[in-house]
């Protein structure tokens, strides 16, 4: 279970490429003797139940990662982009008192009580032929403690069993039709869950190719692409905005895609239409979360609903609940409850904040509103936390963001609710302007009434920001932006 299929391609066809880094190529013979060599070593340096990895993407991290659970151990991937503070706290949290690192990030572990094994110090391939011990964990056992990005507070360590994990692999590869022969491009970072499933599990499982890049730069990818004629490249929708504005980049470029698909954070739009336009590829949105192992819905070549993010992957039930838990009808929207296989076995040493996300009949409340339509597709409309009411009518950030994004001269939108004495809230925007261009507030406004967005859903305040603050993973931080005008 999940590191069966990496032994059976070494196997099969041990010299088929599994992974292309910035360091060199390896074979499935090559990372399989990797991982092996690397979880007879680590099952002899710690007696704890976890081990961390600290780690860029590429075959170092995979082959840490499979070592560690050939040692019989969980791994806990820790976010390098963190700060002090947020790493000091998983490793605290998790328990962990090994964590494979390298020497460029070794250095924020130094304060921390340790055992740091340089992964540089260790030989890429064993020197000796090593007969691999494979563990036999249950399906309930937990392979994965990922600690979410903490953009509302502390990291919270999500259990991912083995069973979560290869039944959302399963699901993936089989709803996108991901083959054997695609070539996978990873430029989502694998501490995310996105990039642990979709850039590692799924591709090892099939016997593909990955072309990993250890930081992400839009130049590297798109070089990539043309290099290494990548034909599935999964990210987020920051990343996809970095590559429409290469100004060299063409059509052309990307004739060996199969497919590009984004996913941790909404897609404006505007950004799916321009990157049709320029490069005639379509960016198919999927929907997940950590607690999810991540995928919950995906649109996917032939099956594919612009504006939404898809059909939920085999094996997801969806149920969109009103408050009072009861599913509602079609079209309704509410909070997005998601049941199945690939659902967390709960959150690390916080039982008040697992019995409050799960429910008693198998559900996680995702805190996501959305809604389904006819033909199954799901639609994620906004936060929960952040819907705005106003005068009783409820307004949904997403909505008013994405009419904010079709401004030329706006490049990043957020909208939050601010408390008002009259009518309960007020809508705000925080906006910030494409290289070389300015924004004016009252000009923005008149925008939204032209574009047919209601009086009452307009911003009643703008302000405009060089930049918006966003989390490790990309994401714009609205809980910085609430606190700004709590300040004023």
């Amino acid at each position: 279970m999940l590191f069966g299929p990496l032994f059976a391609h070494a196997d099969k066809t041990p010299d088929h490429l599994a992974i292309i880094d910035d360091h060199g190529r390896y074979t499935y013979a090559q990372l399989a003797a990797m991982a092996a060599g690397l979880g007879l070593y680590l099952s002899a340096q710690t007696t704890q139940p976890r081990i961390g990895l600290l780690l860029p993407s590429g075959a170092g991290f995979v082959a840490s990662f499979y070592g560690t659970l050939l040692a019989g151990k969980t791994a806990v991937p820790i976010n390098f982009l963190l700060g002090d503070r947020e790493v000091a706290h998983i490793v605290h949290d998790s328990g962990v008192d090994c964590v494979v690192s390298i020497p460029q990030l070794a250095g924020r572990l130094k304060d921390l009580p340790l055992k740091i094994i340089d992964l540089m110090q260790l030989p890429k391939t064993p020197p000796f032929a090593i007969t691999p011990r494979f563990p036999t964990p249950t399906s309930e056992d937990v392979a994965v403690l990922l600690y979410t990005s903490g953009s509302t507070g502390l990291p919270k360590g999500v259990m991912l069993t083995y069973g979560n994990l290869q039944s959302d692999v399963d699901a993936a590869i089989a709803h996108a039709s991901l083959q054997s022969g695609h070539r996978f491009l990873g430029i989502v970072p694998l501490f995310h869950s996105f990039g642990i499933t979709a850039m590692m599990l799924a591709p090892i499982q099939l016997g593909a190719t990955i072309i990993y890049l250890a930081r992400f730069s839009p130049v590297a990818t798109l070089n990539s692409i043309r290099e290494h004629k990548a034909s599935l490249v999964f990210g987020t929708p920051s990343m996809f905005g970095a590559l429409l504005r290469l100004k060299d980049a063409k059509p052309q470029d990307f004739e060996s895609i199969y497919a590009m698909i984004t996913g941790a954070e909404p897609l404006p739009a505007t950004l799916r239409e321009a990157f049709l336009k320029r490069f005639g590829i379509t960016l198919y949105e999927g929907y997940g979360m950590s607690e999810t192992s991540p995928a919950i819905s995906l649109n996917v070549p032939g099956s594919n609903r612009p504006g939404s993010v898809g059909k939920p992957v085999p094996g997801a039930q969806i149920r969109i609940a009103g408050d009072d838990g009861n599913a509602l009808a079609l079209g309704q929207i509410g909070e997005i409850w998601v049941k199945g296989p690939m659902v967390m076995k709960g959150y690390h040493n916080l039982p008040e904040e697992t019995a409050a996300t799960l429910t008693a009949d198998g559900y996680l409340k995702t805190g996501d509103l959305g809604q389904v339509d006819a033909d199954g597709f799901l639609y994620v409309t906004g936060r929960k936390k952040e819907m705005i009411i106003i005068a009783g009518e409820k307004a949904y950030p997403r909505e008013i963001e994405d009419v904010i994004l079709r401004h030329p001269s706006v490049a990043e939108a957020a909208v939050i609710g601010k408390k008002d004495a009259s009518r309960g809230e007020v809508i705000v925007a925080f906006v910030a302007p494409r290289e070389g261009q300015t924004l004016q507030a009252d000009q923005l406004r008149d925008f939204c009434r032209d574009q047919g967005l209601a009086q009452w859903k307009c911003p009643r305040e703008v302000t405009v920001m060089p930049e918006l603050p966003k989390s490790p993973t990309g994401k714009i931080v609205k809980r910085v932006l609430a606190e700004s005008l709590n300040e004023k």
